[in-house]
């Protein structure tokens, strides 16, 4: 029998959560998950998320600012798109919102500014309502708020 076949002990399960927690940031969510592809039961789920919890493994608002930080620096998303996708992470509002306040807004706007321009070099377009409604639908589906979209297009 191979390894893969048989299921994994408990010590066996908490050891390579923790290593999986300790080379990137992860909310619970992911853990539990994780732990599920591995064969683990619900007890022990709930004692090994438990002790990640406990260890620091896991938690919760630093994820949430890493998550904000690498999802805006790297992938150019917006506010409404990071909030959506950490919501469904099952994360806590409040912790969502703390992290998505450390955005600056200065920055913010630079950046959406800089998608704009970028969008517009590439786009074809019949008339300027056209244009204008190309890019509004673009920084929409990059989880950017539409009145500092408008604000930004002027």
């Amino acid at each position: 029998m191979k390894k893969s076949d048989r299921a994994l002990t408990y010590d066996e399960l908490l050891f390579k959560a923790s290593a999986y927690c300790a080379a990137s940031e992860h909310c619970v969510a992911e853990v539990r998950d994780k732990l599920r592809l591995w064969g683990a039961n619900a007890a022990d789920i709930d004692r090994i998320t438990a002790y990640l919890l406990d260890e620091k493994y896991v938690d919760e608002p630093r994820y949430c600012e890493a998550f904000v930080r690498d999802k805006f620096r790297f992938n150019r998303w917006g506010r409404v798109k990071i909030g959506v996708m950490l919501r469904s992470k099952g994360l806590p509002d409040d912790c969502v919102a703390q992290a998505l306040s450390q955005i600056a807004d200065d920055e913010y706007r630079q950046a959406l500014s800089e998608l704009l321009h970028a969008k517009e070099r590439t786009l074809k377009f019949r008339d300027e309502y056209d244009r204008r409604a190309k890019l509004l639908r673009f920084v929409q589906s990059r989880g950017f708020e539409m009145d500092v979209a408008l604000q930004c297009l002027e």
